[in-house]
């Protein structure tokens, strides 16, 4: 019996196989032990494919071969074959990174770098601007942002972004109090996420409904997050010292 479809797609996602493979391992999941023939039958997979996909499967560690007449297939515990796919992901990431790390050495790397030095160089740096769409790429844009702090952070944001920000930043700023940066965070405030950054930043208590964050003069503003999906959550951010410098006026206010 073929696996449903859903199934399927998720196999081929979560264990690196194609589509083929997927379904001769379902059945052979399901059978304990079969021929090749029964597997094309009961799978759909056509005959002439089955034994490609079958040694496949083998070499890839998620059967085993019966000899005999005829030759028969076993399938591997899928605890067994979680384990190896775990295993063989972490290889290749770490190989990945490995590869990233050494690009930084060689000489086209150092040809990008300053391609791009030429290219900065022609944009006025008082007048940066850009377009985040996505909390995991904001989150990380805000991180890089936040690190580079060399005076000041201000934080304005509701008590979701609060609880968020908390977590996300908590070991940054504390780097940032030691290098005598000033922390300022207005926010309706958690009482548990206070706790991350007590001692570290000014808090002030404020049903703030906007998420505004300056670091020097770099500002992000955010959406307001009840209001969207996190995928869809969006920011803008500007790099003014004007406008950095009006907007902490105003907000000295609060």
């Amino acid at each position: 019996m073929v696996a449903k479809e859903e199934l399927l797609n998720e196999l081929k996602a979560d264990f690196r196989l194609n589509i083929y493979e997927a379904k001769i391992w379902t059945v052979l999941l399901s059978k304990g032990i079969a021929t090749a023939g029964e597997l094309a039958d009961l799978s759909s997979v056509p005959r002439s494919r089955c034994y490609d996909v079958l040694e496949s499967l083998e070499k890839k560690g998620f059967i085993i071969m019966k000899i005999g007449k005829p030759i028969k297939y076993i399938a591997i515990q899928p605890g067994e074959i979680v384990e190896r796919v775990k295993k063989d992901i972490t290889e290749d990431t770490e190989l990945s990174l490995r590869m990233i790390e050494d690009i930084k050495d060689t000489d086209i790397f150092k040809e990008l770098q300053l391609l791009h030095k030429t290219g900065i160089e022609k944009v006025d740096g008082s007048e940066l601007s850009n377009s985040l769409v996505g909390r995991d790429n904001i989150n990380h844009h805000l991180k890089k942002m936040v690190e580079k702090a060399q005076k000041s952070v201000l934080i304005v944001t509701t008590k979701e972004g609060f609880v968020r920000k908390a977590n996300l930043l908590h070991n940054i700023l504390r780097r940032l109090k030691k290098k005598g940066v000033k922390i300022r965070i207005i926010a309706p405030l958690d009482k548990k996420a206070v706790k991350k950054v007590q001692g570290v930043a000014d808090l002030k208590d404020s049903d703030a409904k906007g998420r505004i964050v300056i670091v020097d003069n770099e500002l992000l503003f955010m959406t307001n997050d009840g209001l969207v999906d996190k995928s869809y959550d969006s920011a803008v951010w500007v790099k003014s010292e004007f406008f950095a410098a009006a907007l902490k006026q105003m907000i000295g206010s609060l």
